[in-house]
């Protein structure tokens, strides 16, 4: 009896545990299997430590894109007719006015609520308030930015002439950083990562990006401006940006662990960068 006792006293310690952890769905195995991959920083995906882009790849990946506007790295669109992902010459620039001003006129869709259209403008004044770039409403400019809540996150890269499609689909994209670096494409420029001489500052971990994106990391013909890689920029891709299986796709070298991107708006290299490439002298 005493056996039986000690026995079932055994059994009712070992089941009781299993019996009070709350159930999981057929996705836990898997999920322990990509924490077990994540070196290189805490928990993924915290809405808390989310990049711009990691924003708008999540947004972007449940989008069904017309036809005739594919993206090039998750959200730089371009038509068959203009598929340069770079602007050879700066042709891409938007003019600069005789008062040494940028002014990039543009609309804004009537769909947008007074809070979407307080984060755009957000956006834009954080590129503003730091350059010569100018963003003004559209009286009778021939070439301007349409900001629409369609298809996603998305710009074409630089100014293409006449109006031009600025994608902020609300709720989705309405963060002031998203706006901002939609912007940083209409302006003409690519992300960090794609920099010719990004090999020096990052490790693509090609074995850890899903077959069908692995094109989206391709180093581009840039124009680094003499500036240092940035590794902050609103303009980076997250560590795992197109991961297959929860590991890492960029490492930065020589430190792993230095932070990779982020969503609060363009970093002091990014608006020095957009001053370079317009040779603003105001606010340097």
């Amino acid at each position: 009896m005493a056996s039986r006792v000690v026995l079932l006293g055994v059994l009712f310690g070992v089941l009781i545990p299993v019996d009070m952890v709350p159930v999981k769905n057929s996705t836990g195995v898997h999920e322990g299997k990509l924490r077990l991959k994540r070196k290189y920083s805490d928990e993924l995906m915290d809405r808390d430590e989310m990049t711009a882009m990691d924003q708008i790849l999540e947004v972007n990946s449940r989008l069904r894109v017309p036809t005739g506007l594919p993206f090039r790295e998750g959200d730089i669109a371009y038509s068959y007719v203009r598929s340069a992902i770079n602007c050879p010459g700066n042709a891409c620039l938007w003019p600069k006015s005789i008062d040494g001003f940028v002014y990039v006129p543009y609309i804004l869709s009537p769909v947008y609520d007074d809070m979407d259209r307080i984060t755009i403008e957000t956006g834009m004044q954080e590129i503003s308030s730091g350059t010569c770039i100018k963003f003004i409403p559209r009286t009778h400019e021939a070439s301007f930015l349409d900001i629409q809540p369609r298809y996603g996150c998305w710009s074409f890269l630089g100014q293409t002439g006449g109006s031009q499609t600025l994608s902020l689909q609300t709720p989705g994209c309405m963060w002031s950083g998203i706006a901002a670096h939609e912007f940083m494409h209409a302006l003409g420029f690519v992300h960090e990562q794609s920099r010719s001489d990004r090999d020096h500052y990052v490790t693509i971990v090609w074995k850890n990006i899903l077959p069908e994106q692995i094109h989206n990391f391709r180093k581009q013909a840039t124009n680094n401006l003499n500036s240092p890689y940035d590794y902050s920029s609103v303009m980076h891709y997250g560590r795992y940006a197109f991961s297959e299986e929860g590991g890492p796709t960029i490492i930065p070298k020589p430190d792993p662990y230095i932070p990779i991107g982020q969503r609060d708006g363009p970093s002091t290299l990014d608006l020095h960068k957009i001053n370079l490439l317009y040779s603003c002298d105001a606010n340097e």
